[in-house]
């Protein structure tokens, strides 16, 4: 684990900008160190000496002013450093989440979606420390420690030696407490999101669990998760007192070490008072940033170990796709005409060493409603994700007379798929998800044409939609799509099983608002296997026999 990891100035412009801000007012809080010792050291000498009071009184005020201007850099640097942790998570955040839809749910179906959930999650938030506590010290390592060296150096040269000699093993003393917290820290971050991923397991599955009589053997596993977790946070914060003892036992004996030189040499007359003073008060200043360095090492650890994984995520290269249009809201997309076709031209779909989709070559009219058929398995999905844009493919899309480009961001497209993806909030937030104004007489035409006119757009669902049936989550999910459709004048329409769950007045309903968006001169594909929407469809596409009906 690296102190500054690059990738942070990388993929975070504010890092740079924290440091910029956080170098400056460190220097500036150096300089402050420096008068305030000399300041101090003055006073005291004047006072020992029987000094003027008026010379006494002006370096006092001096004093009390330099005192003001360091607690206000001190502050200063506390506001850069938590602006800069929220404006570098955001970044971050956003980052990712673009990576991951253009990665597209292939790429996500491979990966741990709890243990990505919290490193997006609760693992950014842990920067915080690190922005907080650590990082401003290490600054001050950098800025401060030299300075004050070479000013010790320059007033007295045997104190600088002294400095130079026992200064490098606190260093040595980080290494060896850093690899031991790296390595419990790691322990702790896996735990963690063991944790999270068995408890999401079980709340996703706590139904089914409940009806087979499981539940309580799933409740003794979170139970050991979570006593391992407290465990290696346990362990985290043994190293952590225990490096903290360490590094201030090193640095009390460097400082005492000094004092005794310079008390010795006060007493022999070698060094002036006010030079001996001024160098004792520098010294733990010299000290202090390495030391705060290896004692907030831990503070560290957890947001550098997730934003390690993010940075994962991000350089990871895969083939370009483009991100997906969202499934509502976004500027009006500039079709003048609507296209008369959209055709799949020899698509051929490469599964590792399978070959679900082999030479596709397929016309999808405009104003008629097409079903996409076949046994399951057969690459119905997998078909609808090449549209997307989600899954690589040879061979070539068009819209109408021209291509789409692989960098198209599918502003043409409005989608539903398998699984309704709803959120806590309205059903009218639900159906106008990403729209920056919801149109309220939208929101209810759409819902009527999805067949769920019965719903109240004003009513509040909560997580994952709880508060509907699942025949209702997949409405509202087809009038997303269908007001995305409306909103921004999409010329295609694709839903994928959008009646796997309705009954056959629900289903006739949405067909019935299929009907419309044909009358429009819209494309609408449809995959499904049931026998209401073959029936009403103008065309039938197998793709076990790659038909056209």
């Amino acid at each position: 684990m690296r102190p500054l990891d690059p990738r942070l100035l990388t993929h975070a412009s504010a890092a740079r900008w924290f440091l910029l801000v956080g170098a400056v007012l460190g220097l500036a809080q150096t300089l402050t160190v420096v008068a305030f010792a000399w300041l101090l050291s003055q006073s005291i000498t004047l006072a020992v000496d029987g000094g003027s009071f008026e010379s006494l009184r002006t370096t006092v005020a001096a004093l009390a002013a330099v005192v003001v201007v360091r607690a206000v850099l001190v502050w200063l640097l506390e506001v850069a450093a938590n602006r800069g942790a929220a404006a570098v998570k955001s970044q971050l955040r956003a980052a990712v989440l673009a990576r991951l839809a253009e990665r597209g749910p292939d790429w996500l179906a491979g990966q741990q979606g709890a243990r990505v959930a919290t490193v997006i999650t609760s693992g950014l938030d842990a920067l915080d420390n690190y922005f907080a506590r650590y990082l401003p010290q290490l600054l001050l390592t950098a800025i401060a420690t030299p300075i004050l060296v070479l000013v010790m150096l320059w007033q007295d040269p045997a104190s600088g030696i002294t400095v130079i000699i026992v200064l490098p093993f606190i260093p040595i003393f980080m290494i060896l407490i850093g690899q031991a917290t790296q390595a419990v820290q790691r322990q702790q971050w896996d735990a963690l999101q063991r944790l999270s991923s068995g408890f999401l397991d079980v709340v996703g599955g706590l139904a089914t669990l409940k009806i087979f009589g499981r539940d309580r053997r799933q409740a003794a596993r979170l139970a050991e998760l979570t006593d391992e977790y407290r465990g290696r946070t346990m362990t985290v914060l043994r190293v952590s007192f225990l490096s903290g003892f360490v590094l201030e036992l090193a640095g009390s004996l460097s400082v005492a070490l000094i004092a005794v030189s310079i008390g010795l040499r006060l007493v022999e007359g070698s060094l002036l008072l006010g030079v001996g003073l001024f160098v004792l008060l520098l010294a733990p200043e010299a000290f202090l940033p390495l030391r705060q360095v290896g004692a907030q090492f831990h503070a560290a650890a957890d947001g550098l170990a997730a934003a390690e994984e993010v940075f994962t995520i991000l350089d990871d290269e895969q083939p370009n796709r483009p991100v997906p249009a969202a499934s509502a809201g976004g500027a009006p997309s500039a079709r003048t005409a609507p296209p008369a076709r959209l055709r799949f031209d020899s698509v051929t779909i490469r599964r590792g060493e399978t070959t679900p989709i082999d030479g596709f070559s397929q016309d999808f009219a405009a104003g008629r409603l097409t079903v996409l058929s076949g046994p399951s398995g057969v690459g119905k999905s997998t078909l609808i994700g090449a549209l997307q844009g989600f899954v690589p493919f040879d061979g070539t899309l068009f819209l109408g007379t021209d291509a789409v480009a692989v960098d198209d961001d599918r502003g043409w497209l409005a989608w539903a798929g398998q699984r309704p993806g709803l959120f806590s909030g309205s059903v009218s937030g639900n159906v106008a998800l990403g729209a920056s104004v919801i149109d309220e007489a939208l929101v209810t035409t759409a819902l009527h044409w999805a067949g769920a006119g019965d719903l109240d757009p004003a009513h509040r669902l909560g997580v994952n939609g709880a508060g509907l049936s699942g025949g209702q989550s997949q409405r509202v999910a087809a009038a997303r799509a269908i007001y995305r459709c409306l909103a921004v004048d999409c010329p295609v329409l694709v839903l994928d099983e959008p009646s796997s769950a309705l009954d056959e007045d629900a289903e006739a309903a949405l067909i019935g608002g299929l009907r419309r968006l044909t009358d429009q001169g819209r494309i609408v594909i449809v995959v499904s296997h049931r026998p209401a929407f073959v029936a009403a469809a103008d065309a039938v596409v197998r793709l076990n026999e790659v038909a056209h009906v």
